[in-house]
C-alpha cells in the first residue's frame, strides 16, 4: 500500500509517498517553503500543492506541529496564532478534496521509530524526543502511542518553556558549542528519566546525525540510541498513521 505523506514545519513543508508494508520513502522527496505568515488557508494551499505535484489520490497522512486532538489543532505552536482550535481535517478537505488523517509531529516520528526504526520491539517506556526548533516527544508504552506529550513545553528557568533553553535553536541563538549546548540537552533528559523512569530514550531530529558531538556531555543511566529514519520520520509516520487509523 503506498500513501502520501505530509510533514508540515515552521520553515518547511515536506512530502512523499510511503510504501507502508517497508516503511520507505519510494518518490523523491518534495519540499515548498512554510508560507509567511503562516495563515491556515495559505498553508491549505501549499499541501493542495504537494497533492498535485504527486498526482495523488487517496487518503492522506499530515505531520503537524502542534498538540492535535479530534483533527484539531488545540495550539498554534510555531505556525501562525490563526491556528488555535482550527479543525485541520476538515480545513484540508474543504481546500484538496481528499480525506485527511493529522497527527502530532513528535508522535509521527515516534511512530516511524517504533513501527520501522530504532524502536522495533522494544517494550516498556519508550521516548522518542525530536530535538531541532523545539523539542518534541513521543511517547510510548509496549509499542502503544499515547499522545500527545508535550514534553518540551515543560516549564523550566523564569517561567519559560524547557525548549527556549536545550532546543537546537538556542544553541544556534545563542552561538553555543555542542559541549556547553549538549549539558543543557542532558539536564533536561535527566529530569524526564527522574520524573518518567523510561527504558529507552531514541534522539531525533537533525541533532541526532550529531550525535558523537555531544555525546560524552549525556550522563543519564537510561539508554539512547540515534534515530533511523532521521529528517524523514515525520513523513514516514504521517503515511503509517493513515494505515493504523484505516486498520
Amino acid at each position: 500500500m503506498e500513501i502520501l505523506g505530509i510533514d508540515i514545519g515552521g520553515s518547511g513543508i515536506k512530502a512523499a509517498i510511503v510504501n507502508i508494508e517497508r516503511g520507505e520513502i519510494i518518490s523523491e522527496r518534495f519540499r515548498l517553503p512554510t508560507p509567511r505568515p503562516s495563515k491556515p488557508h495559505a498553508v491549505a494551499d501549499v499541501v493542495c500543492k504537494m497533492i498535485e505535484h504527486f498526482n495523488y489520490s487517496g487518503p492522506v497522512g499530515i505531520s503537524f506541529p502542534t498538540v492535535v486532538k479530534n483533527g484539531k489543532a488545540i495550539f498554534s505552536s510555531n505556525l501562525h496564532k490563526d491556528w488555535k482550535n482550527i479543525n485541520i481535517v476538515e480545513l484540508f478537505k474543504e481546500h484538496c478534496g481528499e480525506d485527511f488523517y493529522v497527527i502530532n509531529d513528535a508522535d509521527a516520528a515516534g511512530i516511524a521509530e517504533m513501527v520501522y526504526g530504532s524502536g522495533l520491539g522494544k517494550n516498556g517506556l519508550v521516548i522518542t524526543v525530536t530535538v531541532g526548533t523545539g523539542i518534541g516527544s513521543g511517547v510510548f508504552f509496549n509499542g502503544q502511542l499515547l499522545s500527545n506529550f508535550e514534553l518540551g513545553r515543560l516549564y523550566w528557568k523564569s517561567g519559560k518553556f524547557v525548549e527556549r533553553y536545550a532546543a537546537d535553536s538556542a544553541r544556534k541563538r545563542e552561538d553555543l558549542s555542542y559541549k556547553v549546548w549538549g549539558k543543557r540537552l542532558n539536564k533536561f533528559l535527566k529530569y524526564i528519566e527522574d520524573t518518567l523512569h523510561p527504558d529507552l530514550f531514541i534522539l531525533g531530529g537533525g541533532v541526532s546525525k550529531k550525535l558523537d558531538r555531544f555525546r560524552d556531555e549525556i550522563k543519564i543511566k537510561t539508554p539512547i540510541v540515534p534515530a533511523t529514519k532521521l529528517n524523514n520520520a515525520g513523513i514516514i509516520g504521517a503515511a503509517e498513521y493513515v494505515k493504523e487509523q484505516l486498520d
